[in-house]
């Protein structure tokens, strides 16, 4: 998966099982498989230190699981997600979110971050430093 924002990008493996020893990161270790035209996405992994489940930033555990079912519209105008998130130790039950991706027509733009590097969710989490007057 690609994001156009920031370059970032996530590998989702095509593999029956997850590795033996799965080295906590940003975005886990992804396995994937299609099921009635439907991509489903399985996770795990996924670093205490650097992810949070939501925009709040509610912490989770080393026992995340969390299972994203991704399909198109009927119209093929959308891709929508269905995700389900299971943490025994910081849920009490499984949390379901749903989330939709309108196509683009275009070409992707490329974001530098030394151009562009305002705070533009305006969270304030991580202020960036700015110059009074450019040192040049």
């Amino acid at each position: 998966m690609l994001w156009e924002r920031d370059s970032l990008s996530r590998r989702i493996y095509m593999t029956d099982q997850h590795s033996e020893n799965v080295k906590p990161s940003w975005f886990g270790e992804s396995i994937g498989r299609f099921e009635n035209g439907d991509l489903v996405v399985d996770t795990i992994g996924l670093s205490t230190k650097m992810s949070f489940l939501d925009m709040y930033r509610t912490p989770h555990s080393e026992k995340l699981h969390v299972t994203e079912r991704f399909r198109l519209t009927g119209d093929g105008k959308f891709l929508e997600a269905f995700v389900k998130v299971e943490d025994p130790d910081a849920l009490n039950e499984p949390m379901y979110m749903t989330t939709r991706w309108r196509k683009q027509e275009g070409p992707w733009q490329e974001f530098i971050c030394s151009e562009n590097n305002g705070d533009r969710f305006e969270h304030n989490l991580f202020p960036l430093p700015e110059a009074e007057q450019p040192d040049f």
